[in-house]
Formats: structure tokens, sequence, C-alpha cells
């Protein structure tokens, strides 16, 4: 559970970058956990329309995630799916920690990465014809030149480096657990580890989450589809996420799949395990050496290509060789010697 004082700084944040009502319901969310919409209405005092309005926005914002959860029915009725929502707190925060982000794309990307990435951190979840449209847009305002090629190149370079990645699940299904799912625990068995039970926004943060062969991938194809005509729900860069308008609650997360685009969205992850990595080459600078700190940064730069986790609680097993390669490859690591005892 969020403590107060975070969620009223989740609320603060969500308030001044989209209103009252949408951190009203966020702060809902964060103190009562994952509830129906119902839930939400009745708990907030809000219309439902203004409701769904401000959970569109905050799952544009990827500040929340839906799921349907199975739930048993009434007394001779049969079980019925019914949607959840939950706040991802950790997601509100990371707005403070936006410049930080900015600062490293634009350091390792350059200008042309960043003002794309820029779109991200506005915007939430945008496709890639509708990054085109933005440059377009910002180029002919500023009488500007403007090259599709380039933008597609630079996104690919965003992609690549894992800054962004493609949306989770609009939707995920939780199946009910089975009998498989907790076996029976057996007297004696010392050896066994205990493997912690996974919460309700565990499985559903998993169920949503994009298969690792597809979270970094842009088929050209996607770029293409369904440009013959234009939905009326599509959501316009351009326009504040608050003001779009919901006819119900089946239609939340459907309409930005109705053209078909493949959504991305920034990857926190990456960014928090890159930020980690920099404070701690930064103290064992302060509190060793300059080579110390070049060899640290090497094994890390190492090992974080093979991170799956966001919290790896040891790095991946190297060998001194390809560390010393690594560490020559860096500024001031070339004198460096490789010296095994």
């Amino acid at each position: 559970m969020v403590s107060p004082h975070g969620v009223q700084l989740a609320g603060h944040l969500i308030s001044c970058y989209y209103g009252d009502l949408c951190s009203k319901v966020c702060q809902c969310l964060l103190n009562r956990g994952s509830i129906t919409l119902a839930q939400i209405v009745r708990f907030t005092e809000i219309t439902k329309d203004n409701v769904q309005n401000c959970l569109r926005v905050l799952v544009y914002q990827n500040y929340v995630q839906v799921f349907a959860l199975q739930q048993e029915g009434g007394f001779g009725e049969a079980p019925r799916i019914v949607t959840h929502y939950m706040a991802l707190f950790e997601n509100i925060i990371h707005k403070l920690r936006a410049p930080k982000f900015m600062q490293i794309v634009s350091e390792e990307l350059g200008n042309d990465c960043l003002e794309i990435f820029q779109g991200f951190i506005e915007h939430g979840r945008i496709s890639v014809d509708q990054i085109i449209y933005r440059k377009e847009e910002i180029a002919r305002r500023n009488r500007g030149s403007f090259d599709a090629n380039a933008v597609r190149e630079s996104f690919h370079k965003l992609l690549n480096a894992r800054f962004i990645e493609r949306r989770p699940a609009p939707e995920p299904y939780l199946a009910p657990p089975s009998e498989e799912d907790h076996p029976a625990k057996k007297r004696g068995a010392k050896s066994a580890k205990i493997v912690p039970e996974q919460t309700l926004e565990q499985r559903a943060l998993a169920a949503a989450a994009p298969m690792e062969s597809l979270r970094f991938l842009m088929e050209m194809d996607d770029l293409t589809e369904e440009k013959g005509g234009d939905s009326d729900n599509t959501v316009a860069v351009g326009k504040k996420r608050k003001q779009d308008v919901l006819k119900s609650d089946d239609v939340l997360m459907e309409d930005a799949d109705k053209k078909k685009e493949v959504l991305f969205r920034v990857n926190f992850e990456e960014f928090m395990c890159r930020l980690r990595h920099k404070a701690c080459i930064s103290y064992v600078k302060t509190r060793f050496n300059d080579e110390a700190s070049i060899v640290l940064s090497s094994v890390l730069g190492l090992s974080s290509r093979s991170e799956r986790q966001p919290k790896a609680e040891k790095s991946a097993e190297l060998s001194i060789n390809a560390i010393y390669d690594e560490v020559i490859k860096k500024e001031g690591g070339l004198g460096l010697k490789l010296n095994v005892s």
C-alpha cells in the first residue's frame, strides 16, 4: 500500500498536469486498490462519464492498468467477467524524473531523438503515425524542412536503446487460480525455496506485459494499416487527454485498437536501471578512484544487456577478458593494464 504522503504527492502531480477530477480518481485507486468502475463512481461521487474520461486520461499516461477478472455470480448465477482498474504509483512518481530521462536521451542520442521522446513524456502512448504527424506540424509551424525517414530513423534509435517499448495489453484477463498454482506444502523440505505468491496487481502487470520478442519491435507494415479512414475515437496528439469523451466502459480501451495502430510508451525500467548504475559508478569513483569506476562501468554496461528484471539482485557472470575488452573502449581505460594474479 502507498503511504498517505505518497498518495498526496501523486494526487498533487496528477492535479497539476491533468486536473482535479483525474486527481480524485487516482487518489481513490491508490487508497482502495484495484476496484471496478461502479465502485470508483460510488467512492468519488463523480458522474460515470467524467470517471470514464479520467480513466482514459490516466490509462494513456500509463498511470492506470486495466484488467479483467472473473468473479463468482450470485445465487444460481454463472461467474461473470468484471473490469478492474489499478493505479501505478511508481509511474506517477516518474513524472518528477522526466527531466533526468530527457537528459539521458539528449546525451546519448541527440536532439532529434529528444524531440520525439518529449512527445512520449507529454502524451504517454503514441503510434509512429502520430509521431510523424507531430513532427510534420512542428516543421510546418516553424517553416522548416521535414523528412519522414529521418523521424523513423530516430524512432528506431530510441527502440534500439530500449528507451521506449510497446504498450502493455489493454485489458488482460486473469484466470482464477487453479489447484496447481497452490501446491501443498511438504514438511521437512528444508532445501525447497519458498516462492512468495504473486499479488493480484503483480499478476495483472505480468499478464499485460508484451512478449520480449515484440517489446522493442516496430514493423513497418504497421505504418500503413488502415489509412483509408479516420475514426472519431482516435486521439489527436496535440489535444489534451482529459477532453476526450467516452460513451461506455466497453470502449475505454478499444478505441486505440480500431485502427490497429501499435502504440509505444516510455520504458521506465531502462531509465531507472541507468540511473542506478550511474549512482553506483559515482559512489565508487568518490570512494576509490577513477580506474575503479571505469571497471565498474564496464561490468554494469555488459551485465545490463542481460538484465530482465527491474531490480536484479546480482549482475551476470562475466569473464575477465570480456571486462577488459570493454574497459579499453572507455575514456581513460586504454592505459589500464590487465593484471591477473
